[in-house]
């Protein structure tokens, strides 16, 4: 017989020995209201791995005396979600509430979420989805609408530590790991009790005396929860770009180190440059566009690792850069103004005059080719005449 995980023997079974997410297991907080009135409601559970997710569905399921079913986006379909609802109405007639949890939810198509809708509505099934995508991007509105959505935070050092802690104990093995290896344990996890407890139990079977030295060995190098396509791209990106219009080098090294850590494309990176460049530094540093440009030609041309030094060299030089939104800004009010003026007539004085005859009418009068010529009716249409854009 295999045996089971130490991961899913430390998994708890009522909230109180749940370890992290206060902001949702607090006193008078939601899952403590649902558990104590035991009515329970459709949830959308949103966060990353080793978060709780499944634990607190497998939880409510129990303390409000449901039936609990499990599926999984990834191997099941719509013929699997019918064959729930039959169920579930079997368990109407007994009077016995039906739980479906939905791990990775997002991974079903419109349709197959559609299919949830009716039951969800009329109260024959009671839904908890988990996702660690956004759920405004991944499920459908109809359903978040007849959802709560619960946003579960990466578990903190100190609560991944105290899990460790409490599956020592449990295993009668709490003189068997150093105070930093624990240590080491729970930064390795990035949040993830599923990582944390994995990394103990390899740990644990490699020696008696579990040292920082034996984790690394056991743990090898923790792959970043980074998806190029998932909301830690995004992220992760976005605090890059903010913290070059803070400029703060510091934050903008870290976050360009994590990005090419995780596997991110180089030239995606550069490309966002480039437009830093242009959209928050402009007229403060006129160079920063050709440095920003030469970056990304340079690591087309040059490849990885290589190009490393590229980018955390002009990184670095467009955070100390001068900054200047006035180019966007213009730009904003230009695009606003041509959407509301759409139609406006070029001033008469402001055409082309190739015949006699549009000479005659006044196109182009009074106009000098000259530098800096300023025409005494000026440049924009008549009914843009009192606007500054710049």
């Amino acid at each position: 017989m295999h045996r089971i995980p130490l991961a899913e023997r430390m998994r708890p079974t009522t909230l109180d020995e749940v370890i992290g997410q206060t902001h949702l297991l607090g006193d008078g907080e939601i899952l403590r209201q649902i558990v104590r009135k035991k009515e329970p409601v459709s949830l959308i559970l949103w966060g990353p791995p080793g978060s709780g997710k499944t634990t607190l569905a497998r939880i409510i399921a129990r303390e409000v005396e449901a039936e609990f079913i499990e599926l999984s986006a990834v191997t099941s379909g719509k013929k699997d979600v019918e064959k729930v609802v039959e169920h579930a109405k079997q368990n109407w007639n007994l009077q016995l509430r039906t739980i479906l949890f939905v791990d990775e939810i997002h991974r079903f198509n419109k349709a197959q979420q559609d299919a949830f809708l009716p039951h969800v509505e009329s109260g024959l099934i009671t839904l908890i989805g988990a996702t660690t995508e956004n759920p405004s991007f991944e499920i459908i509105s109809p359903l978040l609408s007849r959802s709560r959505v619960l946003v579960l935070q990466p578990l903190e050092k100190d609560a991944i530590i105290a899990i460790l802690k409490r599956a020592l104990k449990d295993e009668k093995k709490t003189k068997n790991v150093t105070p930093k290896a624990l240590d080491y344990l729970a930064e390795l996890a990035g949040g993830d009790a599923r990582i944390a407890l994995g990394n103990l139990e390899l740990a644990l079977s490699m020696d008696e005396k579990v040292t920082p030295e034996i984790v690394k060995v056991a743990a090898q190098k923790r792959v970043p929860g980074y998806d190029k396509k998932g909301d830690m791209h995004y992220n992760v990106i976005s605090a890059f770009i903010k913290s070059m219009r803070g400029s703060d080098v510091d934050a903008t090294l870290y976050y360009l180190a994590r990005m090419l850590d995780a596997g991110e494309d180089p030239k995606f990176i550069a490309r966002r440059m480039v437009i830093f460049a242009s959209e928050d530094i402009g007229l403060a540093g006129n160079g920063a566009l050709g440095l920003a440009l030469n970056a990304f030609q340079a690591v087309e041309r040059v490849g990885m690792p290589e190009s490393s030094y590229i980018l955390f060299h002009v990184a670095t030089a467009l955070a100390k850069s001068e900054k200047s939104r006035r180019t966007s800004e213009a730009m904003y009010r230009a695009q606003a103004l041509a959407k509301q003026y759409p139609d406006s007539p070029v001033p008469i004085h402001l055409r082309n005059a190739p015949t006699k005859l549009m000479k005659d009418l006044g196109y182009g009068k009074d106009y000098k080719w000259e530098a800096d010529f300023k025409h005494n009716k000026g440049f924009l249409p008549d009914d843009l005449k009192d606007e500054t854009i710049f």
